[in-house]
């Protein structure tokens, strides 16, 4: 939804000024120094200048002397065998093989700058900026890291993405799980808790949210949902992470709810609250590890000394065939492309909704998810006594007529033949779950229906052995 020139001129958006942030950021983020070389290199941009700076390897020394590739139509099914031959000129090849900006190629950072004012309709003139980096699970760490002091309270989506708990763990906060629904995060939860906040205690500065497909969940949260918890973080005075690997793969039967990002200028109002995550991996190369984050300049400048003394950047050959991607294909191929890839997860959901129908009927509970790759399942696992519990290492507050799952999937399901992933560790505390996480995004519809057969006959052995209990009615 692209918004004109003459549009955004006439908005007077209130960003929040830079000194605004101050109060949010770590003592760690406070810290970052600029790395002095990396800090220079944007200068060897300026016409004319003779650069003795960098310690940049010759490229006639790389044994690389050409690469092409072969892309699909951006309108083809992902499985034609169609495509478009690309090749890197010597200055692309020599450029994709040379050490490059920490912010990212500025040929890159110019077209995903395009593509997020095309898909989240905002404006050059609202404070904001992009910036490349080596995959969102690094830029998930960065973000929490540039915010976090150890002990702080961080609201948190629940259950979340089992890969950021170890991060929470890391920089021991204080995670407060906020419970989701079938319309997404609860912003009811928000605000019974900030509202009955210890007045001699810091309110929690931020939120971690996967609004869209949520792993593991695949919930999409509600427009109505998303308005209430700005609304909230205007209030109470938190920041939003908005970790969106999903976005592009949204497949529900309502219209898309608009992202955070977008959300926070159409409200009206102060902007400047989300920062925003995007990676290429379900929609181009998991391999590629390339993503970027969107929000306030102040922040993007702070994310960006954290890397400029780490990864430094992305990679810069990715960032080159990510660029002759999406040069190639225009944004509006772009965007064919990741709505053929959305429908190709539709269908997949279905495929596996129709064998937990067929096998699990009785057995487990679950919704439908409208996005993303994911199934979030109950398992209905018969009662375990107290006494068979407590002689399981690690037991944590459980509701023993719910069961276990990752004592189950250990103990039973693997041995049969089937891995799925247990709930608990999508569960900051990793709490015993009887849910599972099903990935319905790699398996043929033939081996998909197996697994979900043996799986159901593994709990049919369950409540079988179980004597005295009876099972599910079938």
């Amino acid at each position: 939804m692209d918004l004109s020139v003459a549009d955004c001129n006439k908005l007077d958006p209130r960003i929040l000024p830079d000194e605004f942030y101050d109060s949010f950021l770590s003592n760690l983020a406070k810290s970052w120094k600029p790395s002095p070389i990396w800090d220079m290199l944007p200068l060897e941009l300026k016409p004319g200048l003779l650069s003795l700076l960098a310690g940049k390897p010759n490229p006639v020394t790389f044994p690389f002397t050409s690469l092409s590739l072969t892309v699909r139509s951006p309108e083809s099914s992902p499985q034609a065998q169609d495509g478009t031959h690309i090749t890197l000129t010597e200055e692309e090849l020599s450029t994709g093989l040379q050490y490059n900006l920490t912010r990212g190629m500025p040929i890159l950072v110019n077209l995903v700058t395009d593509l997020m004012k095309h898909v989240h309709g905002v404006c050059d003139n609202e404070g904001w900026r992009v910036s490349l980096a080596p995959g969102s699970q690094d830029l998930i760490y960065k973000s929490l890291s540039a915010f976090i002091n150890p002990g702080d309270s961080v609201l948190v989506e629940s259950p979340t993405y089992p890969g950021a708990t170890p991060i929470f763990q890391i920089l021991q906060c204080n995670a407060i799980q906020i419970f989701s629904d079938a319309e997404g995060i609860t912003a009811s939860s928000i605000e019974d808790i900030l509202n009955n906040w210890p007045s001699n205690k810091p309110k929690p500065k931020l939120l971690y949210t996967i609004p869209y497909g949520s792993n593991p969940t695949g919930v999409t949260t509600s427009e109505q949902r998303r308005i209430q918890v700005l609304r909230l973080a205007r209030k109470h005075n938190f920041l939003i992470i908005e970790d969106d690997p999903y976005f592009h793969l949204y497949f529900g039967s309502k219209p898309r709810p608009p992202s955070y990002f977008s959300l926070e200028r159409r409200l009206g109002g102060e902007i400047g609250r989300v920062l925003r995550l995007d990676s290429v991996s379900k929609i181009l190369s998991a391999g590629f590890r390339f993503g970027w984050v969107t929000g306030p300049r102040v922040l993007i400048d702070k994310i960006d000394l954290h890397s400029g003394s780490s990864t430094i950047q992305a990679s810069s050959i990715v960032q080159m065939l990510v660029y002759k991607v999406l040069s190639t294909w225009g944004i509006s191929g772009f965007l064919s492309h990741t709505a053929r890839i959305a429908e190709f997860y539709r269908a997949r959901r279905d495929i596996l909704e129709a064998s937990l129908r067929k096998h699990m009927r009785g057995l487990a509970e679950w919704n439908t998810p409208e996005a993303g790759m994911f199934c979030w399942v109950k398992l209905l696992l018969p009662p375990r006594s107290s006494t068979e519990l407590q002689n399981v290492n690690g037991v944590k507050g459980l509701d023993i007529d719910e069961g276990d799952a990752a004592l189950f999937i250990r103990s039973k399901v693997i041995d049969n033949g089937v891995l799925v992933l247990p709930g608990g560790y999508a569960f900051i505390d990793h709490k015993r779950s009887p849910y599972v996480r099903i990935s319905f995004s790699l398996l043929s519809e033939s081996e998909m229906d197996e697994a979900i057969r043996r799986l159901a006959s593994v709990m049919h052995e369950e409540w079988d052995a179980v004597s005295g209990v009876n099972g599910p009615s079938l």
